[in-house]
Order: C-alpha cells, then sequence, then structure tokens
C-alpha cells in the first residue's frame, strides 16, 4: 500500500503562533496528536498540499533540498516569527515536476535561496513534525486557476510517481473549513464560528467525512463550498481525496474549532 496515512489540518498560523487561547491551544495539541500517528504509519515521504501556497502561471513543486528561514505571516505579524528548516524528497519532487503534464497541467520546479514558504505549510510542518532527514516533504502549490478535480489528479500522480519509487507516503491537505472571519478585534478566549450557518455546514460536512460517506460527500461538496465559503474551494481536501483514489472508509476528527471565525479541524482519514 503505496499511500500509509492521511490528514486534514488548519491552514491558518494561529495555533502555533498563540496556542495560549483555549482553541487555538486545542487545535495545536490536535495536530500534535495527528503527527504522531502519521509517524507511526512510517512514511517515506509526506505530500503536503497547502491552499496558502498561491501560484498563477504554472503547477511549482518545492525541488530545493532543504529550505531554511524566518516567516512572518501577512496577517499576524505581531504575533511572533516563524522558523522553518525543510527538508524535500528532490527525487520525487522532480519526478512529479514531470509528471505533471500526464494529468494536462504544466509545471516548475522551485529551488531558490530564501524562497518564501506560506504560513499554512510551516505551521503543518513545525507542529506535524515534518521535513525532517526521516519525514521528508514533497509540497504542492495552490494554483489558484486550477479545479478540485485537477487538484486530485495532480495527488494521484504523486502517489504513483511514489510507487515506482516503492516509497511509503502519507497524504496532508493544509487548508481550513468555513471562511468567514472577524473584522474586528475579539478576545481570542471567545473565539466562536463567525455564523451558525457556517458552523452547521462545517459540523455537516465533518459527519460525512467521518461515516465515510462519500457520495454524499461529492453531492453536497459544491453547495457547501458556495454557501460557506470554504477556503480555497476546499482544494485541500480535494488532494487527499485525489491521493485515496476517492476511497476512504470514515475518518477521526481529532478537534473541530475556529480561527478568528473561520472553521478549522484536523482530521485523520480511515484508510
Amino acid at each position: 500500500m503505496t499511500v500509509v496515512s492521511a490528514f486534514l489540518v488548519p491552514g491558518s498560523p494561529l495555533p502555533l503562533l498563540d496556542p495560549v487561547a483555549p482553541g487555538w491551544g486545542r487545535l495545536a495539541a490536535a495536530m500534535r496528536r495527528a503527527g504522531r500517528s502519521l509517524a507511526a504509519s512510517r512514511p517515506d515521504v509526506v505530500l503536503v498540499y497547502s491552499t496558502q501556497w498561491f501560484a498563477v502561471l504554472d503547477q511549482l513543486w518545492l525541488v530545493r533540498p532543504r529550505s531554511t528561514g524566518v516567516h512572518v505571516d501577512e496577517n499576524w505579524h505581531e504575533l511572533g516569527d516563524m522558523p522553518f528548516d525543510i527538508a524535500a524528497d528532490v527525487d520525487l519532487a522532480q519526478a512529479c515536476v514531470r509528471g505533471s503534464p500526464e494529468v494536462g497541467v504544466h509545471a516548475k520546479g522551485v529551488d531558490y535561496d530564501g524562497f518564501p514558504l506560506d504560513s499554512g505549510t510551516i505551521s503543518a510542518c513545525t507542529l506535524l513534525e515534518l521535513g525532517g532527514a526521516d519525514r521528508p516533504v514533497v509540497v504542492a502549490s495552490n494554483n489558484l486557476y486550477h479545479s478540485g478535480d485537477t487538484t486530485a489528479r495532480l495527488a494521484e500522480m504523486a502517489v504513483a510517481r511514489a510507487q515506482e519509487q516503492n516509497k511509503r507516503v502519507a497524504v496532508v491537505g493544509v487548508g481550513g473549513l468555513s471562511g468567514s472571519v472577524y473584522r474586528e478585534e475579539i478576545d481570542t478566549r471567545n473565539d466562536r464560528i463567525h455564523n451558525p450557518g457556517d458552523d452547521k455546514w462545517n459540523r455537516r460536512i465533518l459527519r460525512l467525512i467521518e461515516s465515510g460517506d462519500v457520495r454524499e460527500l461529492q453531492a453536497v461538496l459544491p453547495q457547501y463550498v458556495g454557501e460557506a465559503r470554504v477556503d480555497m474551494g476546499f482544494k485541500h481536501f480535494h488532494w487527499v481525496s485525489g491521493a485515496l483514489g476517492g476511497r476512504f472508509h470514515g475518518a477521526r476528527v481529532h478537534d473541530y474549532n475556529s480561527t478568528y471565525g473561520a472553521g478549522a479541524a484536523v482530521i485523520e482519514f480511515s484508510l
């Protein structure tokens, strides 16, 4: 079995930057639990897709052997720095660059000193403990013009390239749920989903994921995406779904919470 574990985790850096806030701290703890489950599945490499790594012309893949630096989130800069030191599986990443045209996508590798990695990738790699020598990553960008189906095909292709290299892979989609946020300063101790309609939608989708009802989930996703303003059209879910061939038996929601009004969850899929 090539895919040995799969997860959805928040793209917001708030659980990493301010875990003292109760809801954000629970998300951070949930991500660390998920990271232990991921490690226990013994992957050779982790396929990461973050909705926050924006691309517009090509599909970009991180091919730099080691990316290091200090990142400051563009929205939450007052909460502090985000240092990173992330190792990539260059052989597999290059294979994904070569394989992207097979699914109709032009691609390029990114290998620049000081390349500005995004908050979602850094938060996920930090809290899940990815990107070390024992768990290198292949990081894929979010091309803003790609649909969910295209994103799923890219993930499926990446898994196929890993299989050719006889590598066990974990899959991580990084992004949020409902997208409405508070536009005024709030007491972070009382952070909650921005409106009841978003919360209702998020909980319905999480129940469907937990139950493994893929058919019903696929049927309602377009309405969910539109009505709850889901982060980047839920393409991070499509990434995981594509890697799993559209099949999973259920999932465990380690935590569901709010990140300044937006929905966020840590989900571990049952393969």
